[in-house]
């Protein structure tokens, strides 16, 4: 399998089966205090001979494969042009392809018209992965995220509008335990607005070499315990109002309790598992040391 990859390389759950290709290195904001996944490069497009060679070698490698995604962090960022090249490279190697899914942000999105968004979905390009994080503008501001909820949302709709599925992505535990509160309601709030296809939430570990790591360090930061971070799930899904067909997940190996459901249809049973894992306690939770990132 043609693996040519360059520092950390990830991707969502629901890219498991996926081809990586890496089209991007790092990424441009690269300043969010909680993420340390690419601090260990700068961001950098790649060179475009090489992804084209790591196409056609995957091509004849891997025929079959269906879903392809976009990394690192900015791959939104190339130019139309360039990803029109990557996606029309892509659709010649592999007859059977079904999607393509990239990690996006707000800037990214809202940095094209959406006459470049349709047309980068006309080649194939079927899903963003945005990274939400908190629907809540101080947190946002404290943890530098580099947008406001609103954008994100205006950048949502955009991405919507031009025909590409939306995957949100959260994460409990960002406001600490004096602004749970706060961060599940308007994170609840920020996701109704957005109305996005798939909704997922991630629970907050800390990486060494972070700034938020070292705020924890020193006091500045305190980490919710864990019934504390299922409290703030519940919260936030109570928070849900007026979605359409939602997929919700917490599948993610940073969670304590897997739960799945539509929203809004299953919104009262996701509610019921966690009043019942609540009630349990730490019986049911994921144990740490099979936690990860």
């Amino acid at each position: 399998m043609p693996m040519r990859y360059h520092g950390t390389v990830i991707r969502p759950p629901s890219e498991a089966y996926s081809y990586i290709l890496q089209v991007t290195y790092g990424c441009s904001h690269n300043c969010c205090t909680f993420c340390g996944t690419y601090l260990d490069k700068p961001f950098q497009p790649r060179q475009i001979d090489e992804v084209l060679e790591d196409i056609q070698m995957a091509g004849r490698m891997m025929p079959d494969t269906r879903r392809v995604f976009l990394a690192d962090g900015d791959a939104l960022g190339l130019s139309t042009r360039r990803l029109t090249q990557i996606l029309a490279a892509l659709n010649a190697a592999f007859p059977h392809l079904e999607r393509v899914g990239t990690y996006a942000n707000a800037q990214n999105l809202l940095s094209k018209s959406e006459s470049e968004l349709e047309r980068l979905v006309q080649q194939g390009l079927g899903i963003v992965y945005l990274g939400l994080e908190s629907g809540s503008d101080e947190i946002l501001s404290q943890i530098e995220k580099g947008a406001t909820a609103a954008e994100m949302i205006t950048a949502v709709q955009k991405a919507q509008r031009a025909g590409l599925l939306v995957s949100i992505i959260g994460i409990l535990g960002l406001g600490g335990p004096e602004r749970s509160e706060h961060h599940a309601k308007r994170t609840g709030q920020v996701v109704s607005q957005m109305d996005p296809d798939y909704f997922s939430m991630l629970t907050l570990m800390l990486v060494p070499g972070t700034k938020l790591h070292g705020q924890w360090q020193t006091g500045e930061f305190k980490l919710l315990e864990p019934e504390e971070m299922l409290a703030e799930l519940r919260q936030i899904i109570e928070h849900t109002d007026g979605l359409s067909q939602c997929v919700f997940r917490t599948n993610h190996a940073s969670n304590y309790l897997p739960l799945k459901g539509t929203l809004p249809q299953d919104k009262e049973r996701l509610l019921q598992s966690l009043d019942a894992a609540l009630a349990r306690g730490k019986e049911v939770l994921r144990p740490e040391t099979w936690r990860g990132l």
